[in-house]
């Protein structure tokens, strides 16, 4: 019996992060929503994140090709400021918060991260950019939960923050029960003048 070994997979992205006290900022302002909206499946707040590319399902051995680029792009790269702003929904059925700031910049470091990717021979599938915090997804059963705390989010306006590192993400997506959970495979600081 010839059975075919499948390689080991991870499904990855790259993303920046907001530091914890401008994502504590956003928690707050949403405690009465978590309360009102129970069954609403929230994402962590230490996962949330701002993807600039997601190249889905990888085999881990991609992951050391991405290394060594990802680190020297970051070395290139100044921290950017941006901030938490308003929110909103795709299909009715994700609750998302906005983001503001250096979006030229932000956009143009997306772009760079995507060309790395394509660089080391990864196939994904490049979206456009939209720049956004994931924060919630309805039960197909309770759409309007989210709909009405997006309403409620549309004038929230977070103080300015710095995204100093990037970050290279691992995820349990379809792994077994329970929420999806992201890990940090590696993560580079900005230092550069960029």
């Amino acid at each position: 019996m010839n059975e075919k070994i499948q390689a080991p997979t991870v499904r990855v992205f790259i993303a920046l992060a907001p530091p914890d006290d401008a994502k504590e900022e956003l928690a707050q302002a949403l405690r009465p929503a978590y309360d009102a909206y129970p069954t609403t499946r929230w994402n962590r707040i230490e996962d949330w994140h701002i993807t600039l590319a997601f190249l889905g399902e990888v085999s881990t051995a991609t992951i050391p090709l991405l290394r060594e680029p990802l680190a020297h792009l970051a070395e290139t790269r100044r921290p950017l400021r941006l901030a938490l702003r308003g929110a909103g929904c795709f299909d009715e059925r994700v609750l998302w918060s906005g983001i503001d700031g250096d979006l030229e910049g932000l956009h143009l470091l997306a772009a760079d991260v995507r060309a790395v990717v394509k660089d080391c021979g990864i196939a994904f599938e490049d979206r456009p950019l939209r720049p956004h915090l994931t924060l919630a997804r309805s039960r197909r059963d309770d759409p309007a939960g989210v709909v009405q705390v997006a309403a409620g989010l549309a004038t929230f306006t977070g103080r300015p923050w710095h995204a100093e590192r990037l970050h290279l993400v691992g995820s349990n997506f379809g792994r077994g029960p329970g929420p999806i959970r992201y890990r940090d495979i590696e993560a580079w600081d900005f230092t550069g003048s960029r």
